[in-house]
């Protein structure tokens, strides 16, 4: 399979919110125009898949991460990493997330991912897990917050559980 990694370019902007408007999912032109943004001040990198061509997924390392653990450790964190469903189980996730390592080592002998807990982050916590991704040992958080023992949570996006990785040679 003919697979393109590259950064995000102002061209893709609208392609990418596209495809996601094409399976139903809100991701507005508007934020992969902040993303562009952010990847121009050297904030973040978004890392765009191409299927011969063919926007196929992204995702991006943030280098100084809102998770507080991440950020004071400058751990930077892989995010919002998405592959459109015809293009799943192919390895394109793979060789996104392969990428995304290896430009982490830049900064930091670790790499952080955080995960939702809901069955639709199934495939991811999977995938994680398999790549040696283990939990931080730091437990839940909701918006970045840790929660406490007995403390009531809305399931939703924010519960997540994050992860770190060695990416050190």
């Amino acid at each position: 399979m003919d697979v393109e990694i590259r950064r995000l370019e102002a061209r893709d902007t609208v392609v990418i919110a596209a495809a996601f408007t094409a399976i139903g999912w809100n991701k507005p032109v508007a934020q992969y125009e902040r993303y562009l943004r952010e990847q121009e001040q050297g904030g973040r990198v978004v890392l765009v898949a191409l299927v011969a061509g063919a926007f196929a997924g992204y995702l991006c390392v943030v280098w100084q991460p809102n998770y507080p653990p991440f950020r004071e450790r400058g751990i930077p964190e892989i995010q919002d990493f998405n592959v459109l469903p015809q293009f799943r189980r192919k390895g394109i996730g793979s060789r996104l997330m392969e990428s995304a390592e290896r430009l982490a080592t830049e900064s930091s002998p670790i790499v952080g991912i955080g995960v939702g807990m809901t069955a639709d982050y199934g495939a991811a916590q999977r995938l994680y897990v398999l790549r040696g991704y283990v939990p931080d040992g730091l437990g839940l958080v909701s918006g970045n917050k840790p929660l406490v023992y007995g403390e009531l949570v809305t399931i939703d996006d924010d519960l997540v559980l994050h992860f770190t990785k060695s990416v050190a040679d």
